[in-house]
């Protein structure tokens, strides 16, 4: 197949000189054969299998479990069933837990919550232990890891449902008071695992809660189906004038990076947080339902595809090696061996100017091409992209192939979208061209213009798309204007609106806090010694003395830190993208102190790795993973079995990571001259140079992304990248995002635009909360205030 690096464009002749005998494809056929063979020697060390990697919320079910615990709490597992065991032997006499009815469970659990209410830490820490020995699924009991996490999954439902969330809510909000705590892990010079104790037993309990109740399976029997609706709402929602659950962890986070609080185990936090987001606010299936619902609401047309189908849909693109990256110049074969092939170095390299030429070619002449020219092309059709550059002409004494050689790709996988904006600029230009003025925003009017424009400016109202954004701005600016006449705005109290107004004070330090960590887990990060601890829950007390001890905790840390990077990237997705949906300028105002946080100089320092080295990477320690390793005899662990690692082709959780940063920055670059950076957007800064230099790039980017009627990011001809605007254009959407928060949640009770009751009857029928000890002296007031004073009508009257 040839490469589609410019769809509609027929590629260079199969001669230069325009002679196709046999020789001539001999030596073509040559000189392609040699040319592959040097390239696959300079490519030897780049091997990029296909992986078998689906792109979903999480991962399954065991491995985002077993994320949860670092191999340095591993003994752990043992001390959580001793509690429970000495626990359950007292209340229940010759039989297990599984033996049990559902109704004796229930009583034992109930029991266990009694004893939770102890003032001693010590005794506490013991019961909470067999809480949680039961959320991870009786292990003891069980004889294989599908009845571990059979068994936790239907332990989870029976504690929730018997309220032992609310009871470790109300313990985590002691342990985050716990002043003594945090003094004690302030004087330490270094933190370990030990200082996290009560905390990691409180989140793993209810890590342990939120993931199994969140997944849903079609056996699920129908208490348990409404039980996971009460749950998400209870986490949803403020119950009992608390706030929602996600914002105390998010005031944990804060408090973790402020230094207040170096014990706090930061991982669980971050994954806890990010599940609790992803159950109350639903993921991308949920979102794309929600999207097509609220476009169907606005009146809008449906969607012209789900984008998490069309990826999965998509092949895969191989990543440049480093010699591709010199240039093609520096791999071309000899001259010699080029004379037989399509043309010379010479074309090959032709300047980019020749690209706007050919761009203005017409590219459906019904030209019959050369006998000598159909020959020479390969039977197999199959071109590299190094033997042929499909953007340079043929020269001007050869006629242009026909239309059905044009080297149209089978079909782009994303319906192309044109917004309006695209459609006034494209008339702007015209107008300017062929009649010498504009008419504004008028997009009807298309007297003096060619044919030709007009069947343009109807194709690219064929595929514009009005998205909800758009709506949505335009209702602000009509809110904006008219305020006393279109009346309040009617704000449904949905799940992410009540998260968002809970994170408004607080939200540019949520986002700082994030991106800090976020920083010190990056693998291209350097310790610093201003930098925060991030390893609090994985360090032991004793550090390793032995190789193999420094090499599993050395994978700990490793895995530990992608943990928290899978963790955070995911979550500020799930944010970005559901704040988006309900209201822009909510995604704008998180965007926009993401930006000012040095989130986009982040990612990029987070892609300055060799990324194929950190998607294969291999650290996990497979017999350590749970729930794999509470069933089963640990082996004696070597130098060369942690060597090894797993046998899996790639890490899940960091091709999941890298594919949720370049998602990231893509949101927070979009449409956004100014935060311009990667991706394909970024090519027209980068010079024609470059782009000569990196077709295979710029061609796997042309297959992958939404193509825009009249963008020529190819070639770098933006009218809108203009760096004088660009601190205009911030400026612009910050007063923006201001005018909407000020509009929507900073409401003073005494505005005077506050509407007055005139109506007697309603004044007088008002409750008014008067002082508890006013019925004492309700007498006396009324004889002083009422009786005694002296009334007189006459000026009363005259003042009317």
């Amino acid at each position: 197949m040839e490469d589609p690096a410019a769809p509609g464009t027929p590629g260079p002749p199969a001669n230069g000189n325009g002679n196709g005998g046999g020789k001539g494809k001999q030596a073509a056929a040559k000189g392609r054969e040699a040319f592959r063979s040097q390239r696959r020697e300079s490519e030897g060390s780049v091997d990029c299998p296909t992986l078998e990697f689906e792109y979903a919320d999480a991962d399954g079910h065991a491995a985002e479990l077993s994320e949860l615990y670092s191999y340095t709490e591993n003994l752990e597992f043992t001390t959580n069933r001793r509690c429970f065991e000495e626990d359950f032997k007292t209340q229940v006499q010759n039989k297990e837990w599984l033996e049990l009815e559902e109704d004796a469970q229930k009583a034992y659990v109930m029991g266990l919550l009694d004893r939770l209410e102890v003032v001693s830490r010590e005794r506490r820490l013991k019961v909470a232990r067999a809480v949680l020995y039961l959320a991870q699924g009786t292990f003891g009991e069980c004889d294989s890891e599908v009845d571990v996490l059979h068994w936790s999954r239907y332990n989870c439902f029976l504690l929730y449902q018997m309220g032992t969330f609310s009871a470790f809510l109300e313990l985590l909000h002691v342990e985050i008071d716990h002043s003594q705590a945090c003094s004690s892990a302030l004087r330490k010079p270094a933190v370990s695992i030990a200082d996290s104790t009560e905390l990691r037993v409180l989140l793993s309990v209810m890590y342990l809660m939120v993931e199994n109740i969140r997944l849903e399976r079609e056996t699920d029997s129908y208490s348990w189906k409404t039980a996971r609706e009460t749950f998400r709402s209870e986490l949803s929602y403020s119950v009992h004038n608390e706030e929602p659950f996600a914002l105390l962890l998010f005031s944990m986070v804060t408090k973790f990076c402020s230094g207040l609080a170096p014990h706090f185990p930061i991982k669980k936090v971050l994954l806890l947080l990010w599940k609790v987001v992803m159950f109350t606010l639903g993921g991308f299936e949920h979102l794309q339902s929600l999207k097509v619902r609220k476009r169907a609401e606005l009146g809008l047309p449906p969607l012209p595809e789900d984008s998490i189908q069309v990826v999965k849909s998509m092949r895969a693109a191989s990543p440049p090696s480093y010699t591709l990256d010199l240039g093609e110049s520096q791999l071309a074969p000899p001259p010699s061996k080029l004379r037989g092939r399509r043309g010379s170095r010479r074309q090959l390299l032709t300047k980019q100017d020749s690209l706007d030429i050919y761009n203005e070619r017409d590219l459906f002449k019904n030209e019959e091409p050369a006998a000598e020219e159909e020959e020479e092309l390969p039977a197999d059709g199959e071109l590299d992209l190094l033997e042929q550059d499909p953007l340079v002409p043929p020269p001007p004494s050869q006629a242009p192939l026909s239309a059905d050689r044009v080297a149209f790709p089978k079909g782009l996988p994303w319906a192309p979208k044109v917004r309006q904006k695209d459609i006034e600029q494209f008339l702007e230009m015209s107008r300017n061209k062929f009649i010498g003025f504009t008419l504004g925003q008028d997009t009807d009017t298309l007297v003096g213009l060619p044919r030709p424009i007009h069947e343009s400016v109807k194709t690219l109202k064929q595929h514009k798309y009005i998205s909800i954004a758009d709506v949505q701005i335009k209702n602000e600016e009509e809110l904006e204007k008219c305020p006393m006449s279109l009346g309040e705005e009617v704000v449904p109290e949905t799940p992410c609106e009540i998260l968002y107004q809970g994170m408004l004070c607080s939200l540019p330090q949520y986002m700082i806090a994030l991106l800090k960590i976020l920083l010190a887990a990056a693998p291209t990060s350097k310790a610093k010694t201003d930098s925060i601890n991030i390893l609090a829950d994985v360090l032991p007390e004793e550090m390793p003395i032995t190789v193999v001890q420094s090499m599993k905790l050395g994978i700990d840390v490793n895995r530990h830190k992608e943990i928290i990077v899978k963790s955070i990237s995911a979550l500020l997705l799930l944010l970005l993208k559901h704040f988006k949906l309900n209201h822009i300028y909510q995604f704008e105002y998180v965007s926009q102190h993401l930006v000012f946080a040095n989130c986009i100089p982040l990612i990029l320092k987070f892609f300055n790795q060799n990324i194929l080295s950190y998607i294969t990477a291999k650290n996990s320690i497979a017999v350590l993973d749970y729930p794999g390793c509470t069933i089963q005899d640990l082996p004696e662990l070597t130098a060369e079995s942690l060597e090894a690692g797993d046998n899996s082709q790639f890490c899940w959780r960091n091709l999941f990571s890298g594919i949720n940063l370049l998602r990231l920055l893509n949101k927070l670059t979009k449409w956004k001259h100014s935060r311009t950076m990667l991706l394909k957007i970024q090519t027209k800064y980068l010079g024609r140079q470059w782009r000569k230099s990196n077709m295979k790039t710029m061609s796997a980017i042309y297959q992958k992304v939404r193509h825009r009627m009249n963008d020529d990011w190819a070639y770098g001809n933006d009218i809108d990248a203009r760096p004088w605007d660009f601190q205009a254009e911030e400026c612009t959407l910050r007063a923006n995002i201001e005018a909407f928060n000020s509009r929507r949640y900073d409401r003073p009770r005494d505005s005077e635009f506050s509407p007055v009751d005139n109506c007697l009857q309603s004044v007088l029928g008002q409750r008014l909360d008067l002082p508890e000890d006013f019925h004492y002296s309700y007498e006396l007031w009324l004889e002083r205030e009422v009786f005694s004073q002296p009334i007189c009508w006459e000026e009363l009257l005259q003042n009317q």
